[in-house]
């Protein structure tokens, strides 16, 4: 978990469903006195939750539900009279000494201390009623002015009138103190304001929190004028809402909106009847039975052809329901060789999804280990519902990975995008990580391999971007990006956030910053021009991790930072640092592959684009480095695409062969190697 102790003005924290490696509640978060919220939800952690915590005085949230905590949770002692809520749903806690002070919300749910007869009565132990925040809204100046059940009261005129009404959930507020009127009070304002509604004709109600953590905000808006919305005033401010045209404001955060049918459209009388003439309204009955009766007979012959269709073609065309106005290149992705696989296929094969086949977990879900009905080792990226709003992500992973062939790229065996699921197979790889390995998982990297890995990983990135065509900017370049499988050969993984580059477009693309932090581009970052540069400036990073050990970011400092800081031409023994290479290579600091190692690295940091190496020449630098430790390369681009002559005309990436050169070996060359390589994901 990265250290952000030295942000002494921090406010909120949220760390959620990333994939941390597993440990205590770091130190440095209870010294920031000034937090109101902290959220680490599904973050790995383990331990006792420290009393420390819920002592903060500006606290007032607190919510770690989905870790590993256990043993007592207490909450005595000078607890922070501003806390209002505590979630610990589904952890290990087995005990709970809880001051009589505190009477706001705290969820239990899930833990062993709720199966205690004792305390399983409490309230803790329930998802409670109480997390209802109470707001009041304005409406409360129209004293006791009733409507019809059907009607409700317009705050605006304490009339009665039709509401178009729904439900906002926003699912990341920055604020923590939901007893504060005045947020809600800014919403409504915004509403009507924004919507172009009449000043006041906003009324919220039933706020309080999902479980999923989100704040859901009932609404109801009320017509400017008249008793009921028209058509299309219902369609404007569904509009502005469902397409988030419409801002909240600072604060709130990222949203989305859940309408509720609107049926009572003006032209309808006070009681329900319609002004239209009885003939009109026979004859508007007689035109919409029949042409409701035509389309639902079109309908029921349209399908009876699709599945007809379906069964003949074998489904050849699965993301039909995706539809074809992408803002991308649009459609179905452009397939070679992906396997579609059903929902029952994948459930079988990981039996259930079952929790001991679980293999990793991140922001977009988690990975199962399952075997396939051919007896192949699979890892299965199954998305959860808050990352399948990235159905683009999702499609350009598909495409990317289904059109590009090499031994150091991960290949797709097939996905699944069914039940309103979206899933990714990828070949099973046993040696995890290359940022799980540096860290000790168990298996020991020395110098050599660790060369090897660079190598390999380089060879890939090359390959994406001389040979890929158009080229392929990877954009997520990192160690846990970085396979290594049984006879630790790396292999590059994770596309969704990848971009084609057009020939047209080669040089840059103009793109919102996107990325991990510690391994952007500083020059991408100020002027959003992604490049195969910004590429290099990544894997810069992991070859000084490949160096230290360490992350990127660590307690504050900056790995480039420290290097760049640290190095001194004149320490023969160490190059400068001693301090801060992995002691489990020290010995090959006096090495002179070494110290080329070091420099190629930063040369792959500067902040100037223009001067960093392209990924080929970086290659052909490694492969130097492993020649002069006596060491074989191992298969250059020459021996890995020797076949490629007599691959198949079907191939996407057909050309040339191009050979690089350096003293001992080629370094990158024209086709992609034979399509039976196979490769992984985590």
């Amino acid at each position: 978990m990265p250290d952000l102790g030295t942000l002494t003005k921090l406010n909120a924290i949220d760390l959620s469903n990333n994939s941390f490696d597993p440990s205590v509640l770091p130190a440095w978060l209870l010294a920031l006195e000034t937090l109101t919220s902290i959220v680490i939800a599904s973050g790995g952690l383990y331990g006792q939750v420290p009393n420390r915590i819920f002592t903060l005085p500006e606290l007032q949230q607190v919510i770690l539900s989905n870790n590993d905590f256990n043993g007592t949770l207490d909450m005595t002692g000078n607890i922070s009279q501003q806390l209002q809520r505590v979630n610990l749903l589904n952890n290990r806690i087995v005990e709970a000494n809880i001051t009589q002070s505190y009477n706001r919300t705290l969820v239990l749910v899930g833990n062993p201390v709720c199966l205690d007869s004792e305390f399983s009565s409490s309230h803790f132990c329930s998802i409670q009623e109480d997390s209802i925040i109470p707001y009041v809204t304005s409406i409360t100046k129209c004293g006791s002015t009733s409507c019809s059940s059907d009607q409700s009261l317009d705050p605006a005129n304490c009339g009665c009138a039709y509401p178009y009404m729904g439900t906002i959930f926003f699912r990341s507020p920055l604020f923590a103190d939901f007893t504060n009127n005045e947020h809600f009070q800014q919403l409504e304002t915004s509403l009507w304001t924004e919507l172009g509604l009449q000043a006041g004709s906003v009324f919220l109600s039933d706020v309080r929190f999902t479980s999923d953590d989100y704040l859901q905000v009932k609404v109801r808006m009320f017509p400017s004028t008249g008793t009921s919305f028209n058509v299309s005033e219902v369609t404007r401010i569904g509009f502005d809402l469902s397409n988030q045209t419409y801002k909240p404001p600072q604060g709130f955060g990222p949203y989305f909106f859940v309408a509720d049918p609107y049926a009572h459209f003006a032209g309808a009388d006070d009681s329900g009847k319609s002004k239209i003439s009885t003939g009109a309204v026979a004859g508007i009955a007689v035109a919409c039975g029949l042409v409701l009766t035509a389309l639902t007979s079109w309908a029921i012959f349209s399908f009876l052809q699709k599945r007809r269709a379906e069964e003949l073609s074998g489904q050849t065309n699965p993301f039909a329901s995706w539809g074809i106005a992408q803002k991308d290149s649009g459609g179905a992705p452009q397939l070679k060789g992906a396997r579609l696989f059903s929902f029952d296929e994948l459930k079988t094969c990981t039996n259930n999804f079952a929790e001991n086949n679980e293999i990793g977990s991140g922001g977009y879900g988690k990975v199962y280990k399952g075997i396939l009905a051919d007896r192949t080792s699979a890892a299965i990226k199954r998305a959860e519902y808050g990352s399948k709003q990235g159905a683009l992500e999702f499609k350009n992973e598909i495409e990317l990975l289904s059109r590009v062939h090499h031994k150091n790229l991960v290949s797709l065996i097939g996905f699944c995008y069914e039940q309103g699921e979206q899933m990714l197979v990828y070949e099973y790889v046993s040696n995890g990580t290359l940022r799980q390995n540096l860290q000790a998982r168990g298996i020991y990297l020395d110098w050599k391999k660790r060369l090897r890995i660079a190598l390999g990983s380089a060879r890939g990135l090359a390959y994406l971007h001389e040979l890929a065509n158009p080229p392929i900017i990877h954009r997520d370049v990192k160690s846990t990006n970085i396979l290594l499988d049984d006879s630790f050969k790396a292999k590059v993984a994770d596309f969704g956030l990848s971009k084609l580059v057009a020939d047209t477009e080669k040089g840059h693309v103009s793109t919102q910053v996107k990325g991990t932090l510690g391994y952007l581009d500083p020059e991408y970052y100020m002027t959003q021009q992604l490049s195969e540069k910004s590429d290099v400036y990544s894997f810069g990073v992991v070859m000084l991790e490949i160096l230290s050990g360490r992350l990127p970011i660590s307690k504050g400092r900056y790995i480039v930072r420290e290097f760049r800081m640290a190095i001194d031409p004149n320490d023969q023994d160490y190059y400068g640092l001693q301090g801060i290479v992995d002691p489990a290579i020290h010995d090959a600091a006096h090495t002179t592959g070494f110290r080329r190692f070091v420099q190629l690295a930063m040369e792959c940091v500067d902040e100037s684009a223009s001067k960093r190496p392209t990924m080929n020449s970086v290659v052909k630098e490694i492969e130097v480095m492993l020649h002069d430790e006596g060491l074989s390369s191992g298969s250059s681009s020459t021996v890995e695409f020797e076949h490629a002559g007599t691959a198949s005309a079907s191939h996407l990436y057909r050309g040339p062969v191009v050979t690089a050169r350096s003293n001992s070996s080629a370094s990158i060359a024209g086709e992609p190697p034979h399509p039976e390589l196979k490769h992984s994901e985590p």
